[in-house]
C-alpha cells in the first residue's frame, strides 16, 4: 500500500508540473465549475474558517478567498504548494495527508474535497473520518466524487481495449460511486446528508472527445454545453459526471 500511495502522489506531482495556476483558475471560471460552486456556496459561512483538502494548485482556494471566504488549502504534492505560494505568498497552505490532517478537532466550518478521495484504493472512509474529526459540530462536508455514468463505462471499456495505461504504474486509478454507495460511506463517517446532486453533465460528454472538446484546458464545446444542459433535465443521473454531496456534522 505505501508503494501505491507514493506512486499516486508522484503521479499528481507530474500532473501539477504540466498545469499552471492560470489554467486552473480559468477552469474554475467555466460554466460547469461555477454551477457547482453556486450549488454549495449557500452552505458556507463567511465567519468560519474552511479547509480544502487536496487543493492542488489552489484554484478553488483562490476563487473562494476572492469572494470573501477564509479558505485554507492542504495537499501532499509539494510542487503544487510551492507553485501556489509563488503565485500568492499570502495563501494559507499546508503540506499534509488527508488521512492524517495536521489540525485539531472541531476547528473548521467546512471540509471541501473535489475529485480527491476516489484516488485512494483503501476507499474514502479513512479520509472522511478525518474530515469528520476536524469539522466543527454543525459544520459541513462538501464533496464531489465521480459517478459510474454510461459514458464513463464506455470510456473505461474503450481504454481497456486500446491497452491504455492508468494514471499510476499499477492497476488502480480511481473509484466511482453510485448514489447509494456514496450516501452509505458519508453517513458511516458520521455525517448527515443535506444535498445530493448530479453535476458537470457537459464534462461527461467531454470524455468522448471530438466535437465535445475545445482546444483550451479541459474546456467543453458549445455543443457539449447545450447537450449537457438537456441531459441534466432529461437524464440527470445516467449522464452525471460527478456527484456533489453536502453533508452536516
Amino acid at each position: 500500500m505505501p508503494d501505491r500511495y507514493d506512486s499516486t502522489r508522484r503521479a499528481w506531482e507530474d500532473i501539477w508540473d504540466e498545469a499552471t495556476i492560470e489554467l486552473e483558475l480559468e477552469a474554475a471560471a467555466y460554466a460547469r465549475s461555477q454551477e457547482t460552486i453556486n450549488a454549495y456556496l449557500p452552505f458556507l459561512e463567511k465567519r468560519d474558517v474552511h479547509l480544502e483538502a487536496g487543493s492542488g494548485l489552489s484554484a478553488i482556494v483562490i476563487t473562494l478567498r476572492q469572494s470573501g471566504y477564509d479558505v485554507h488549502g492542504l495537499d501532499y504534492a509539494l510542487n503544487a504548494l510551492l507553485a501556489s505560494r509563488s503565485h500568492d505568498e499570502s495563501l494559507p497552505l499546508a503540506a499534509g495527508d488527508v488521512h492524517h490532517l495536521p489540525y485539531r478537532d472541531n476547528c473548521f466550518g467546512s471540509y471541501l474535497s473535489f475529485g480527491v478521495l476516489e484516488h485512494f484504493e483503501q476507499g474514502m472512509l479513512p479520509a472522511l473520518r478525518e474530515a469528520y474529526r476536524v469539522v466543527k459540530p454543525g459544520g459541513v462536508l462538501i464533496l464531489t466524487i465521480p459517478y459510474p455514468n454510461l459514458i464513463n463505462r464506455l470510456v473505461q471499456w474503450r481504454r481497456k481495449l486500446s491497452g491504455a495505461g492508468p494514471l499510476t504504474d499499477d492497476a488502480f486509478y480511481e473509484s466511482t460511486y453510485t448514489r447509494r454507495q456514496l450516501r452509505d460511506v458519508v453517513t458511516e463517517a458520521g455525517f448527515h446528508i443535506e444535498l445530493s446532486q448530479p453535476a458537470s453533465h457537459s464534462f461527461t460528454l467531454w470524455q468522448l472527445g471530438g466535437p465535445f472538446r475545445e482546444k483550451d484546458y479541459y474546456r467543453t464545446s458549445p455543443l457539449a454545453e447545450r447537450l449537457g444542459a438537456l441531459l441534466k433535465r432529461l437524464l440527470p443521473w445516467p449522464f452525471n459526471y460527478s456527484t456533489l454531496i453536502v453533508a452536516r456534522k
